[in-house]
């Protein structure tokens, strides 16, 4: 069955993919319960032409909505341009991008671009571990993080489950309870290189950090001589509404770890690091055939520039606000948590947030079962208030 006829059936996804038993596809992801084929800004569309609202936003990705004006003709404009060459040579479009990138990053720093956020994990942890040195070389991160499924970057997540089918784990990986300054404290011994958190844990359920931790955490680590790297994958970019999630904390990071939102759907990370600790890299040290490719770093100048035009940070902000508002008076929500436009509902007791999550796409409306109680929020930062009433009028048919 060729790609075409996959579409022109008009079945499900479901009976296409997930059940099939000449699927082309490894068994990595849950049978789909929709295939997709058009979108454009908040809205989707399926195979059988029901429109949808995109309240997921591919994880946090597409956080300009889909098939963003400005963006897509930066990819369209660069594909006919220029889309790749070897890293023995240097071009403007990756350049630029990089000067931009570091300057909302607060400058003084170097760029590393990648394709996605374990890469840019990666990355971080081998920065981690040249900077220390040998004997040097731990990486502290919390118990419900999550920080990529390759295999450095899944010990760094602390979360044992996902450890077990690949045991032995890489060594040099510790983990202590999000928000517990006394555990991290207690856990940097002199063989810690640096400490990798998130500000706000997305997999782990929509956590923010506890008011004050991530101050604390600056301050342990500048005493203690680690790196204090951020996990801004989930929540950089205005996601939170700031530009990144530290910054709720007015606090720096000494590597910052960036992808999702950076390319609205192209695929691309960063690793960020003050130029003095990324000098520990010398050439060979580390690289990707597809650093820094003219067309993705095209699309993350374009991101950039649109969120800085309509600035995304108060946007995301203000939208929050909004939808927190409507959904915590809702009568069967126990709390909703987040910042900005990352935000977890936490259903009442006995409720389940899988069977609710179905029944909210039968409904037309995406979102995802983060943890077993509690839904995931993160549509796109430029999402209208007659798209926001709208969800909120399809999820009180749930749990109003």
């Amino acid at each position: 069955m060729s790609a075409h006829e996959f579409i022109d059936t008009g079945k499900s996804a479901k009976s296409l993919i997930g059940s099939r038993p000449d699927c082309p596809f490894m068994p990595v992801f849950g049978a789909p319960q929709v295939m997709f084929v058009k979108g454009k800004g908040t809205e989707l569309w399926d195979s059988e032409g029901k429109r949808y609202l995109d309240f997921l936003c591919g994880l946090a990705v597409t956080s300009l909505g889909h098939s963003h004006d400005a963006i897509s003709e930066a990819i369209a404009s660069q594909a006919s341009t220029l889309m790749h060459v070897s890293n023995f040579f240097a071009n403007p479009i990756a350049t630029t991008a990089a000067i931009e990138l570091d300057a909302l990053l607060g400058g003084g720093g170097q760029v590393f671009f990648c394709n996605s956020g374990a890469e840019a994990n990666e990355a971080a942890i081998k920065l981690a571990r040249k900077f220390g040195g040998r004997g040097r070389h731990t990486v502290v991160s919390a118990y419900g993080s999550f920080h990529g499924r390759t295999l450095a970057a899944l010990a760094a997540t602390g979360q044992p489950a996902k450890h077990e089918p690949f045991q032995p784990m890489p060594e040099g990986f510790r983990h202590v309870a999000y928000g517990d300054i006394d555990a991290l404290a207690e856990a940097i011994d002199p063989g810690v290189a640096a400490v990798l958190l998130e500000s706000v844990q997305g997999e782990g359920g929509v956590i923010p950090a506890p008011e004050g931790y991530l101050r604390a955490v600056r301050d342990l680590c500048t005493q203690r001589g680690v790196l204090l790297i951020l996990d801004e994958v989930q929540t950089g970019l205005a996601r939170t509404g700031k530009w990144w999630g530290f910054e709720h904390d007015d606090i720096n990071a000494d590597a910052v770890c960036v992808a999702k939102a950076l390319g609205n759907g192209m695929p691309i990370g960063a690793l960020w690091a003050k130029k003095e600790i990324a000098a520990v890299f010398k050439p060979g040290d580390h690289g990707s055939t597809y650093s820094g490719t003219a067309i993705a770093t095209a699309a993350a100048s374009a991101v950039m520039k649109e969120m800085k035009r309509i600035d995304a940070p108060q946007m995301a902000a203000d939208n929050g606000t909004y939808l927190v508002s409507a959904i915590t008076a809702m009568s069967r929500v126990k709390s909703v948590r987040g910042r900005g436009l990352l935000l977890g509902v936490e259903l009442d007791d006995g409720i389940d947030a899988k069977a609710v999550q179905l029944s909210l796409l039968h409904k037309g409306l995406v979102t995802n079962a983060v943890t077993a109680t509690a839904l995931r929020l993160a549509p796109p930062l430029n999402v209208s208030v007659a798209e926001m009433e709208e969800a909120i009028s399809i999820i009180a048919t749930e749990v109003g």
